[in-house]
């Protein structure tokens, strides 16, 4: 049986429920706890959540594989949030695919600056943030699990 090339698409809400899931399978993996009142309360509601941003879903064979999303935080500046993959799915180039496709959305959003929280322990994501250009900042994130803060100029 072949398998469908993944597509990225925007998310809706009926996509609410597999996502939550995704990422909250993913943070136990890694050792990190689903926060699902404050950090990860956009997941509930992703239409809502998003209405001035972006959340997409790669999916492949009907099933969700991974997910990112950009929400404005001020004037030029875009955060990247949930940007997740299973983990039969990484190091095949999916994540460079969507992070790609994050910053085409952002400079779309009139960004010209990404900034992300991430956990030191999620070393794949980390490793393709700097590969990417991100540069670690000193700001801290006010989610509890991350321990790091990146940014990124974008040109248009």
């Amino acid at each position: 049986m072949q398998k469908d090339v993944p597509t990225l698409r925007t998310a809706t809400n009926a996509d609410a429920p597999a996502v939550r899931e995704m990422v909250f399978a993913i943070l136990h993996e890694y050792g990190l706890q689903p926060d699902p009142a404050e950090t990860d309360a956009d997941l509930t509601n992703i239409e809502e959540f998003y209405r001035n941003g972006w959340f997409a879903v790669l999916e492949q064979n009907g099933q969700i594989i991974g997910s990112v999303g950009l929400l404005p935080v001020s004037k030029g500046t875009v955060e990247l949030r949930k940007m997740y993959l299973r983990p039969e799915h990484r190091r095949q180039g999916m994540g460079r695919r969507m992070l790609e496709a994050a910053i085409a959305k952002a400079r779309e959003l009139g960004a010209r600056k990404v900034v992300l929280g991430t956990a030191a322990v999620l070393v794949e994501a980390v490793a393709l943030y700097e590969w990417f250009g991100f540069r670690k900042s000193d700001e801290c994130h006010p989610a509890a699990r991350c321990d790091q803060v990146w940014e990124m100029e974008i040109t248009r």
